[in-house]
């Protein structure tokens, strides 16, 4: 770390003879620190480490000074901006929601979103419009990838410090501390914002709800702090190792005994459809619904699902799949453009591997 800062000084200074000196070891223990105090609360000195040349509270104000680190006239540009693209629907979850955020209520909002809703747009306009006021909005979500369609997202296990002993505990705390960085933004903060969130355990919400209670003084739910809760129980649910049905839906944060206090709110109008006006699109979009609502019908021996004649192509092997997707492959191998236009999808590793190995 000293030699990257060492080849920045010298390409800045147009000078090859600058040598390393204590300055430089400072700030790369200065990196090293807020690095240490993001991902677990602590400083280099409780570590067994030498400490940095600055002040304690410099260290712990890092987290909070970058969700304070908006330009607020971009934020409320945003907001000005894409207001009135909102359609009806979204208008009302818009709405619903800042109402909450200024009676300063707090509770529990679950946003029941399908893929192309515009569950993302929403969420990000709610963003905008709280850090465009100078107020602290924490996004998180429970995979990194989701994670990068917020701006300042951050997995929930990264910004909340959940417990990687989640299962072991009985009833699990976030590992922070009231002094800690991470505790000071939690006690700030005017919303945290949860995508994706049917992927975690009920336990992790417990142990959020648990933990702000504590580190605000509160009593109340989160501490009355807003929590906006977003995903869509169609899709992926908690993955527990080894486990049956019942223990899927047992981690479900459903079966949690916050759920009931939860108020549900709904999108419901794709906005691909919508936007592209396709009848065939429209039609896949209502099949797909009916298929994560369990509306199709299941083969009372088998228990598998029947599709729809017409909801997709049907292959009767792996070869002829490949074949249907990759078409002369032999000769497109090379054309980028035709390759990043398809690709098969595998629920399990082992599909992916077993399709891999027979394409070569």
């Amino acid at each position: 770390m000293v030699d990257d800062i060492l080849h920045r000084v010298r390409m800045t200074n147009f000078n090859f003879d600058i040598e390393s000196n204590d300055e430089m070891r400072n700030e790369a223990l200065v990196m090293f620190e807020d690095m240490c105090v993001v991902m677990c609360g602590s400083l280099l000195s409780t570590l067994g480490m030498p400490a940095p040349n600055r002040s304690r509270h410099a260290a712990f104000n890092l987290e909070l000074q970058r969700e304070k680190n908006y330009d607020l006239d971009e934020q409320a540009e945003r907001v000005r901006k894409n207001v009135p693209l909102l359609n009806s629907e979204q208008k009302n979850v818009y709405d619903s929601l800042m109402k909450v955020v200024d009676d300063g209520t707090g509770g529990i909002n679950f946003l029941d979103a399908p893929g192309g809703t515009g569950k993302t747009f929403v969420i990000s306009l709610i963003l905008c419009t709280i850090r465009s006021r100078s107020q602290i909005a924490l996004a998180v979500a429970s995979s990194g990838i989701a994670a990068t369609l917020l701006e300042g997202g951050r997995t929930a296990h990264s910004a909340l410090k959940l417990p990687m002993n989640l299962l072991m505990v009985d009833q699990p705390t976030c590992t922070t501390t009231k002094n800690s960085a991470t505790a000071k933004l939690m006690r700030e903060c005017k919303i945290i914002i949860w995508d994706e969130c049917t992927m975690a355990h009920k336990l992790a919400l417990e142990a959020v709800d648990r933990t702000m209670k504590y580190l605000r003084g509160n009593s109340r739910g989160f501490g009355g702090a807003m929590i906006l809760l977003s995903g869509d129980f169609r899709q992926t649910l908690p993955v527990i190792p080894k486990s049956t049905a019942v223990d899927e839906i047992n981690a479900c944060l459903k079966s949690s005994f916050l759920w009931r206090h939860v108020k549900k709110l709904k999108l419901t109008t794709n906005m691909r459809v919508a936007l592209q006006n396709d009848p065939s699109a429209a039609e896949f979009s209502r099949q797909l619904l009916a298929l994560g609502n369990g509306h199709i019908p299941i083969d009372v021996v088998t228990g598998l699902i029947s599709f729809p004649a017409n909801f997709c192509e049907f292959t009767s092997s792996k070869e002829e799949l490949i074949t249907k997707v990759f078409p002369n492959i032999d000769v497109n191998y090379n054309n980028l453009d035709w390759m990043s236009e398809r690709a098969i999808l595998a629920a399990r590793n082992k599909d992916v591997d077993s399709l891999n190995f027979s394409s070569e």
